[in-house]
């Protein structure tokens, strides 16, 4: 180890390496997992000016780096303190090395490159927001912090766990003590934090400022654990977090805010892991919110698991039964990554915190070991049967809604928006049509749109606007919470 810490540490110990020279950092990227091959070893202590040597033809991806031909490289290590590397990337606190060039180098002969860790990572820099510092300044002063201390959540952990978040007030809240708002509970998807619940929150207050969005309360929760995403739902694993949501910290929010406590005055709101959380709330609890509006929601009928059948006779995650494999990302038609390729890269970065990591955590029950049961075989990708059929009870919402259709279906008719592209990255527009067919069967007439050509990360957009979608989203929300009030502007007009 260099100069970057004068005391012990450990963590996950990755190393990077690819083609070429010149690059400040290197790390991976999921939408072309073969451009860099990556190494790791768990470090459980690592004094200052210690070493360890990392195995590159051990625990690596996509292959040993003995199999590399002879070229110019570039290697940096980062130390992953916090294990968290698999969920969001480097982070405040983590050890990197300098990028080191080899030059004309050959696997396997000669010295093997000696990387020193002498840099820890300070704080990333928010990103710059399209405010006018009069926008910012305003949007600021509305945001209040929430730091909510769960007994149920405390109670299943044994140690204080809070609900984190942030909540927007509209703009002309405080001019108005007498109005009450409709609610909208809004959150991220998988890497997303809570300071990036509350930059999405600044930009929706800048357009409830602009008079393109009705003024409404936005409560922006952090869904983010070590483990991934708790995605509010209740779990053997994470703990009850929609419980938490529903019986701790909404009513303590109604009782400190201005809120329309009536179902007609609570909405749902994500996108991607937070637009199946959203789903699975409106679902799990369709006597507490008026609606959800969710878009890109990970799979919600697990006959469509991003393109596999997880209930098919010896069904496997990495393979069709003709030997091909199942794509996971594309780029409208072209495929970038597979779903082996995908899960295997998440196994060199760590034991927990990847997106498929994740879904176990939320879905699956819980080991003798206290870890959830893993879904899948990692080296083969067979698909364990017993698992399946209890993330089917528990969390498929086709067959939940289907099979307890009785006592959930009056109160979720025509409160199940879902939107989605139908170039969806990750397939995720599949699993959308299987739900709505399981829904109009049923009777509860949902509102499912897709948007042609749209993938997962342009479905908002119109033009320049990347969050136009929104507008649209917070009128639908208005006019159910207020009818005949269907547009902004004149939801706007009221409020001043």
């Amino acid at each position: 180890m260099g100069s970057a810490s004068t005391q012990p540490v450990s963590g996950r110990l990755i190393l990077f390496l690819s083609r070429g020279t010149g690059a400040h950092d290197i790390d991976i990227n999921p939408f072309h997992p073969l451009e860099t091959y990556v190494a790791a070893e768990e470090v459980p202590w690592l004094s200052p000016g210690g070493s360890v040597e990392i195995d590159t033809d051990g625990l690596v991806f996509p292959g040993e780096f003995s199999s590399l031909p002879r070229g110019d490289y570039q290697v940096q290590a980062l130390l992953d303190v916090h294990h968290s590397y698999n969920y969001d990337g480097r982070s405040e606190g983590d050890l990197a090395s300098s990028v080191v060039t080899l030059k004309d180098w050959t696997p396997g002969q000669g010295d093997e490159p000696s990387l020193k860790l002498d840099e820890k990572l300070p704080a990333a820099a928010p990103p710059k927001l399209p405010l006018t510092a009069e926008e910012e300044s305003a949007a600021r002063a509305d945001t209040e912090a929430i730091d909510f201390p769960s007994t149920l959540l405390t109670r299943f952990s044994g140690r204080e766990t809070r609900i984190r978040g942030w909540v927007i007030l509209p703009p002309g809240y405080r001019e108005h003590p007498q109005r009450r708002y409709p609610t909208v509970y809004w959150t991220h998807g998988f890497g997303g934090t809570l300071t990036y619940a509350k930059l999405t929150g600044w930009m929706i207050y800048r357009r409830m400022m602009q008079g393109k969005m009705p003024p409404m309360i936005w409560v922006m929760l952090d869904e983010s654990l070590l483990t991934g995403t708790h995605e509010f739902a209740d779990s053997v694993n994470n703990g009850p977090w929609g419980a938490a949501l529903t019986k701790e910290l909404i009513p303590a929010l109604e009782a400190k805010y201005r809120m329309d406590a009536r179902p007609s005055g609570r909405f749902l709101q994500g996108h991607s892991s937070g637009g199946w959380a959203t789903l699975q709330l409106e679902v799990n609890y369709p006597k507490v919110f008026g609606g959800t509006w969710s878009t890109s929601p990970d799979p919600s009928d697990f006959h469509d698991f991003t393109g596999v059948d997880l209930y098919a006779p010896h069904a496997n995650l990495y393979h069709r039964p003709d030997g091909t494999p199942y794509p996971l990302i594309r780029d409208h038609g072209q495929v970038e990554a597979t779903m082996e390729q995908f899960a295997r890269l998440e196994r060199v970065l760590g034991d927990y915190g990847g997106q498929l990591a994740s879904f176990e955590w939320v879905f699956s029950p819980r080991g003798a070991d206290g870890r959830p049961l893993q879904m899948f075989n990692r080296d083969t990708g067979d698909i364990d049967p017993a698992v399946i059929t209890y993330w089917r009870d528990h969390y498929d919402l086709a067959h939940i809604v289907a099979a307890d259709h009785a006592a959930r279906g009056p109160w979720l008719k025509g409160k199940i928006h879902v939107i989605v592209g139908t170039a969806d990255t990750f397939y995720l527009d599949g699993a959308a049509h299987r739900f709505e067919a399981v829904l109009q069967s049923l009777g509860e007439q949902p509102h499912f749109t897709y948007r042609e050509g749209r993938t997962h990360f342009d479905l908002y957009n119109e033009g320049s606007d990347r969050m136009a979608m929104f507008d649209t989203i917070a009128a639908q929300m208005y006019a159910i919470a207020r009818p005949g009030r269907k547009t902004a502007h004149a939801a706007v007009q009221e409020a001043h």
